[in-house]
């Protein structure tokens, strides 16, 4: 027997995903990991260095780690994009459509990695996930070791949602 899915939560349809690849989300981490096992042995093994820099080396070596930790579970889900706006694959709510001013893929905007810049009407509380999404203030950062080809996608898909609310904001009512 089939499952019948219920018209009480029936969510709207995805226009676009955007899931991190898995070979760029594993180097990404193993760099991450590798590099913060080096400032560990360095902060550890050299002996002519002051205390003061080995402490500093064994805290930035642990943060790293601990954020390469941070990056691998942050790139288990995807970003879905759907008329009602931008959200993670666990349902949290990155950016509202009615909310989302313009979308900027320009070369010199402050983006992710293969990625693009969504810019708010609201400031909203800063977040972040690494390799997949920020946001600060009125910006919202998607990409990082997403595909480029889907976080184009993506993009263009979320830019013709933004011009058709605005075309639709300035039509006269119909009388």
């Amino acid at each position: 027997m089939g499952q019948r899915m219920s018209t009480k939560t029936k969510s709207p349809p995805l226009l676009a995903t955007l899931t991190p690849s898995p070979f760029r989300r594993l180097f990404a981490t193993g760099l991450q990991m590798v590099l913060g096992v080096f400032l560990l042995f360095s902060g550890f093994g050299n002996g002519s260095t002051t205390l003061g820099l080995k402490l500093f080396l064994i805290g930035i070596g642990i943060f790293v780690i601990l954020n390469g930790m941070r990056l691998y579970k942050a790139t288990s889900t995807r970003l879905e994009l759907t008329r009602d706006g931008l959200f993670d694959g666990n349902g949290r709510v990155l950016a509202r459509l009615a909310d989302i001013k313009k979308v900027d893929r320009g070369l010199l905007a402050f983006k992710p990695s293969q990625g693009f810049l969504v810019v708010l009407n609201t400031r909203t509380g800063r977040a972040w996930a690494p390799g997949l999404w920020w946001r600060f203030g009125r910006q919202l950062g998607v990409g990082g070791v997403t595909s480029p080809g889907e976080g184009k996608y993506m993009a263009e898909q979320l830019q013709f949602l933004v011009a058709a609310r605005d075309d639709a904001d300035l039509a006269p009512p119909d009388p």
